[in-house]
């Protein structure tokens, strides 16, 4: 694992101000978006292969899927124009679209995009693994009846409601069949290309990626829905808040999505700047490796949740990127239990850690991606545990080396982030309660709670149970009954803060709106001239 100093951080942000333009309020073209942010975690630009936030919402740009969310989450078509639900599966009629390639958009090429997610069996393959498509069924429930008409059958482990919001995430985009064939190696689905271009039916296309450095996006002019207005969008890695911040008011860029708590209050009262706080109904977690000798112990794992000062830590760094949330459901959901009375006490602490057979505590590793705010919880997160005789060192990397660590078990304490697909208990809280086999033979890396190494068969099974009530009022019963029994269990998997996406727009940009799901289309966005 890689340490950072803080002479190369320094280092790192003078050549970034170097790099970022050397005159004063300089404007970015009309016809082109720059927007700032981390690029961190941007390891892949696969849609069947990346599920990190920021890859998603550059990859959302460049493919469609049957059916998108818009920003309540409510199901509009997309690629499907329209389809049918009937007890044993969804049929849907494509829409006339073709790919960047020229090439038709078909059923042929839905079929292959869902059997490839799932036949490459990457973590992104997760959601669909979850309700009982897998790569020796897939086939058989996915199939092309004509050249535009697809049709899926359910798999006897969801509903109809929840296949759809399946669907609509970003892993179900559909990729260019015959494009990706054609560069195709050692049997890898086309993936060791695909990561680095794209095959899609989206308003872009990918002229450049360089990693952690900038990303280019091209207007795909024959678009189906319309050629996008801006001719090129550009997203630059500027990791460093301040950094980011002034480039946003020199206007070297247009949209800063990896600002601090700090720098962002200073837009609140500029004008010419709009803040939005996207709601995504995911949160910042303590994930706690169960396999680990002292966090195996509940009372242990209670304790930690006794160790950490959310309040302060919500007022002091967290501002607009979190609310204090420890149950992984939003507060404003329908069917959301009360949190727990889980707040800082080091005298309580201190007397579980004893009742476990851990007086005088003991030492772990915090690691984490160098990445705004999760530094800065880091660190706070190691003086609250100090306080009760945890003690932590805290180790920070790049995007591939803490998401591999994550995915091979391989931390005692680490801070993922998560989202939510569907608005509601189950759509934010169902990566948090269903693992269906905890052996580290499953090897199933893409699940999150697998990760931690945490056996729950019965809040699995209670899972499992709601995903296929298909009475509201019982449904809704089984979400009460999942929180509580996640509660009771003292969690390896502590929500800490219901997460928001802070942005900053300039006001020359009209018509960019956060996604909740981090899949925001860029093809209707324009800029006014200065």
């Amino acid at each position: 694992m890689k340490h950072f100093s803080k002479g190369l951080i320094a280092g790192a942000a003078a050549i970034v101000l170097g790099f970022a333009a050397p005159s004063v309020n300089a404007a970015t073209p009309d016809d082109q978006l720059v927007i700032g942010t981390s690029l961190a975690q941007v390891l892949s630009l696969d849609p069947q292969q990346a599920t990190e936030a920021k890859a998603i919402e550059i990859m959302s740009n460049l493919y469609d899927r049957l059916v998108k969310t818009d920003r309540s989450r409510k199901i509009l078509p997309q690629l499907a124009e329209s389809w049918e639900i009937d007890d044993k599966g969804i049929t849907f009629h494509l829409r006339e679209a073709t790919f960047a390639s020229g090439n038709p958009v078909t059923a042929d090429d839905v079929v292959y995009s869902l059997a490839r997610l799932l036949k490459m069996d990457q973590a992104a393959a997760a959601n669909f693994k979850r309700i009982g498509y897998k790569a020796d069924n897939v086939d058989k429930l996915v199939r092309a009846v004509d050249p535009k008409t697809v049709r899926i059958d359910l798999s006897g482990e969801t509903t109809a409601e929840l296949l759809l919001y399946r669907l609509a995430m970003n892993v179900a985009s559909v990729v260019d069949s015959v494009e990706v064939k054609n560069h195709v190696e050692n049997n890898d689905y086309g993936n060791a290309w695909l990561r680095t271009n794209s095959a899609g039916s989206g308003p872009f296309t990918l002229k450049r990626w360089t990693p952690n450095e900038m990303v280019i996006l091209e207007a795909n002019a024959d678009y189906v829905g319309g050629a996008p207005h801006m001719r090129r969008v550009i997203v630059r890695h500027v990791p460093e808040s301040q950094v980011e911040r002034l480039m946003l008011e020199r206007g070297d860029i247009d949209v800063a999505s990896a600002l601090s708590a700090a720098d962002l209050k200073t837009f609140e009262s500029q004008q010419g700047f709009e803040v939005q706080r996207v709601p995504t109904g995911g949160f910042y977690v303590l994930s706690m490796n169960a396999g680990n000798e002292y966090l195996a112990n509940s009372k242990v794992r209670e304790a930690i949740a006794y160790s950490i000062d959310y309040k302060g830590i919500e007022q002091t760094i967290m501002g607009p990127y979190g609310r204090v949330r420890n149950v992984p459901v939003p507060e404003d959901y329908e069917y959301a239990v009360p949190n727990p009375d889980w707040h800082f006490d080091a005298a309580k602490a201190k007397a579980l850690l004893a009742e476990a057979g851990y007086p005088d505590g003991f030492s772990l590793t915090l690691k984490t991606i160098a990445q705004t705010p999760r530094i800065d919880l880091a660190t706070a997160i190691q003086g609250s545990l100090g306080q009760v005789g945890i003690k932590i060192d805290i180790q920070q990397g790049n995007g591939s080396d803490i998401i591999a660590d994550h995915r091979a078990r391989n931390f005692d304490l680490l801070i993922p982030q998560t989202g939510a697909y569907m608005p509601n208990v189950l759509g934010s809280m169902e990566q948090f309660s269903s693992n269906p086999d905890n052996s580290k033979e499953a090897n199933n890396a893409g699940n999150f709670v697998w990760r931690s190494a945490w056996d729950i068969p019965e809040l699995t099974a209670l899972t499992a149970k709601a995903s296929l009530e298909p009475d509201a009022k019982k449904r809704g019963e089984l979400y009460v009954e999942m929180q509580k029994k996640f509660v009771e269990l003292k969690p390896a998997v502590l929500p800490l803060f219901e997460r928001f996406e802070p942005i900053v727009v300039n006001a020359r940009v009209k018509d960019y709106v956060g996604h909740p799901n981090q899949l925001t289309r860029l093809e209707g966005v324009t800029k006014t001239s200065d």
